[in-house]
């Protein structure tokens, strides 16, 4: 069996799951989330831990296996804890601000960058240059991180741009006069 596969997730109290065929509905103080199980995997709630089961021996069986279980235990933590990525914004001039639902950067460009918050995600700007996302959805949020911070990745000379709060850049030595 899958090492990962075959370890039980403890449902937290406040925690609800529900599973409608294939489909797994989790709901916590969080949030909501759902999904749909992989054919060939199932899935049991018994005495408060969700138990993750298969149907066969093959090498894809197996992946989706574990992969479904590491799914379902971020749905759980998710919803019960939820998930934080923190980044950072480092340049002369650089700020973010947040209003209705929409983060608006000014990274030195000739126009401020505008991005629309997802549904289930929080953000928040403290001293216009750290910015905390949250959120009950682990893919989500390191989405929604990863593209806020593509809009101006660390540069290694100045070491400008965003940058995720324990990212560290190796600075780079400029060009030398001779």
């Amino acid at each position: 069996m899958s090492r990962i596969g075959k370890l039980p997730i403890a449902i937290p109290p406040k925690v609800k799951v529900d599973i409608k065929g294939q489909q797994v509905f989790v709901e916590g103080p969080k949030g909501k989330l759902n999904w749909e199980l992989p054919r060939r995997t199932g899935l049991k709630v018994e005495n408060g831990k969700v138990v993750v089961s298969r149907e066969s021996d093959d090498a894809r069986v197996k992946a989706l296996h574990g992969l479904s279980r590491a799914l379902v235990n971020n749905m759980v933590r998710g919803v019960s804890e939820g998930f934080v990525k923190k980044l950072e914004i480092q340049g002369v001039g650089f700020k973010a601000a947040v209003a209705d639902n929409k983060v608006t950067l000014n990274l030195g460009y000739s126009h401020p960058i505008v991005y629309a918050i997802p549904a289930q995600i929080k953000v928040t700007v403290e001293e216009n240059t750290r910015l905390t996302i949250e959120g009950p959805d682990r893919q989500l949020v390191g989405r929604v991180a990863a593209e806020l911070r593509s809009f101006y990745p660390p540069e290694p000379y100045k070491g400008k741009g965003v940058r995720y709060s324990d990212e560290h850049v190796i600075r780079k030595e400029g060009k030398t006069v001779q």
